[in-house]
């Protein structure tokens, strides 16, 4: 029981890897309050959990809205006393197609939810997190391969969170507030499906098929970003702060606190680029 008494917000959590994350934050004894735009998905899941799990509740929101961010940290300040662990799930793909000819106010939005809302959801946590000592953020960045082209909003609001979170690391530091990042690899989540739904025109015929090999093949699944989610949630992460893992590649089941040490000394899992040697 890892988690045990223990307080998380999940945003993004009625499906794909927000829920995954909730599943295992609740089989580990923490309290957990899912957020989601979608209230009939959120309702869905929230049942599903309350079967075998009394410390789950919801709150349909989106967040970026300044005013159902906050809604969601009242309401589980209400039912629960506290917050400890923010998770950062929700995300959008946006506009798909060349950048080009994609629609600005929909390329805005994306950013007003990727980024406004997550940095949204941090700030309310901060001053609980600040005042009860200590506390872990999570955010997620895009799958994690580099650069992915008529997806501009997406890869580049991804990206913003990546150096969000690492700029954060540094300022709350001395509150003992960890904050990373994870890239989740090619999961088949509803993001796939608006993808292909999308059509071969606009994501681009390369693209295109190795979106349907994916889909065929299963892709990554969302239980390795949530085994992640429960590491950097976890007394096991302590310290380790401003880094960006991956669910796929990284070896973080084998990082002790020495291990952790070694890495925060370094440039490792960063977008720094370190000077050549002459």
């Amino acid at each position: 029981m890892e988690l045990k008494d223990k307080v998380a917000i999940i945003t993004g959590g009625s499906r794909g890897i927000g829920k995954a994350v909730a599943e295992v934050f609740l089989q580990e004894g923490a309290s957990v309050m899912l957020a989601a735009r979608s209230s009939r998905e959120l309702k869905e899941t929230e049942k599903e959990f309350k079967k075998n799990f009394k410390t789950v509740e919801a709150c349909t929101a989106d967040i970026s809205q300044k005013a159902d961010a906050d809604m969601i940290v009242e309401k589980t300040m209400s039912l629960f006393g506290a917050v400890d662990i923010l998770v950062n799930a929700a995300g959008v793909y946006g506009p798909i197609g060349p950048s080009e000819s994609v629609d600005f106010d929909e390329w805005k939005k994306t950013y007003e939810i990727n980024v406004f809302g997550a940095f949204r959801m941090i700030q309310q946590v901060l001053p609980i997190m600040i005042k009860n000592g200590g506390g872990k953020i999570i955010n997620f960045s895009g799958g994690g391969d580099g650069p992915l082209p008529r997806f501009s909003a997406y890869n580049s609001s991804k990206v913003a969170v990546v150096r969000l979170s690492e700029t954060l690391a540094v300022e709350m530091k001395e509150y003992r507030i960890d904050i990373n990042t994870i890239a989740p690899g090619p999961v088949n989540t509803k993001f796939l499906d608006n993808a292909l739904s999308a059509g071969e025109k606009k994501v681009g015929k390369d693209r295109y098929q190795a979106f349907l090999k994916q889909k065929e093949e299963g892709g990554v699944p969302v239980e390795k970003s949530a085994d992640v989610c429960l590491f950097l949630a976890s007394p096991r992460s302590n310290g380790l702060s401003g880094k960006l893992l991956s669910a796929l590649w990284d070896e973080w089941k084998t990082w002790d606190m020495k291990k952790i040490e070694e890495i925060m000394e370094s440039d490792f899992y960063t977008l720094r680029r370190v000077a050549p040697k002459k």
